[in-house]
């Protein structure tokens, strides 16, 4: 369970390293004429994601849940697949990256990476929906899997997918 607890602390340093990331990364934007859409689902969006970190150690931690080396493994090389992932797509969007939907006149819409591909208009949220079951799974925390795939696909369908496309199209207009 220690080991568990190290990777959740883990996982939540590793997102406050991207909201400087993104901080900086709207300073850049905004001075450059960006326009910020969706700031009110944002702050659901922060408290989903710091429920899962929250839930996964609560629901390991107080309900016991087993490590399953079966499961556990393989979950845990999801993981680490998913972070590489959401390096690249960080990467692939330079400064136009962040965790907010920001877009800055002018600028046509990345097409490398992850992003060359255009079946797949979103692979962040492709990321973050596998991160989202497999981080709980690592230490068998499944309740905590079901509710933040079923909340985190009610506030990517209903909120957050809509706005960037939203976004997005003011951006190519």
């Amino acid at each position: 369970m220690i080991a568990y607890l190290v990777l959740i602390l883990a996982t939540g340093a590793e997102r406050i390293v991207e909201m400087v990331i993104s901080t900086r990364h709207a300073r850049w934007a905004f001075a450059r004429g960006g326009v910020e859409y969706g700031q009110r689902h944002f702050p659901w969006m922060v408290a989903l994601h710091t429920g899962l970190l929250v839930g996964a150690l609560a629901e390991v931690f107080l309900l016991d849940r087993p490590f399953l080396p079966w499961l556990g493994w393989p979950m845990l090389v999801v993981v680490l697949l998913c972070q590489a992932g959401r390096y690249w797509v960080i990467w692939a969007l330079g400064p136009q990256w962040n965790t907010r939907v920001i877009v800055v006149p002018g600028l046509g819409r990345v097409e490398r990476g992850p992003y060359r591909y255009r079946w797949l208009p979103h692979p962040n949220y492709l990321i973050v929906v596998i991160e989202g079951i497999a981080l709980p799974l690592v230490h068998t925390a499944w309740i905590t899997a079901i509710v933040f795939t079923v909340l985190n696909a009610i506030l990517l369908v209903r909120f957050r997918i809509p706005t960037e496309d939203r976004a997005l199209r003011a951006l190519t207009a």
